[in-house]
């Protein structure tokens, strides 16, 4: 093991693994904040249009017009 830290210097491989990790820690977050699930700020997201608005059927189709 002795000869690995041979190859680098422990506080520059320390100082980049640190923020690796506070990167990879921000990203997990804002990921999880992007979901409706996990989002601890504003809560879940209410839908904007009710389910059965969504699932109407098609209304009638209108006959030609003849001029």
């Amino acid at each position: 093991m002795w000869r690995i830290w041979r190859l680098f210097d422990p506080l520059r491989a320390m100082v980049v693994q640190g923020i690796f990790l506070f990167a990879l820690a921000a990203m997990i977050h804002l990921v999880l904040l992007s979901t409706n699930r996990y989002n601890w700020f504003d809560g879940p997201r209410k839908p904007t249009t009710p389910a059965a608005a969504q699932n109407a059927p098609m209304p009638a189709p209108v006959g030609e017009v003849k001029s």
